[in-house]
């Protein structure tokens, strides 16, 4: 299995990192990126371990989801199993309107 990082889950990353660097610190902001890359690791080797999300819609149907290792477990990972790929999808705070903002793109609020 490899994982690959779509355009969407990158930016989510970039743009949570980047709040942890205003509002925590670089110490935070980087815990929180290594907390996604261990997580991603998992997933890589294990990539059944997430539950299907459930969803209903065809572009989200067979997406999976894994929270992302403490402290920051708050933070869910979507993913999907693609042939021999992990390829992440999106990453989110776990409060947020999921099914709405899983299919818009990062930043559109």
């Amino acid at each position: 299995m490899s994982v690959l990082k779509s355009d969407d889950f990158i930016a989510d990353i970039e743009r949570q990192a980047e709040w942890y660097l205003i509002k925590a610190g670089l110490e935070v902001s980087e815990r929180y990126v290594d907390a996604v890359e261990a997580t991603c690791l998992l997933l890589e080797r294990h990539p059944k371990l997430g539950p299907c999300g459930g969803f209903s819609h065809a572009r989200l149907r067979d997406w999976r989801f894994f929270l992302v290792f403490r402290p920051f477990s708050k933070h869910i990972l979507f993913y999907e199993v693609v042939a021999e790929n992990v390829i992440m999808r999106r990453a989110m705070h776990g409060r947020r309107d999921l099914k709405r903002r899983l299919l818009q793109h990062p930043g559109e609020e």
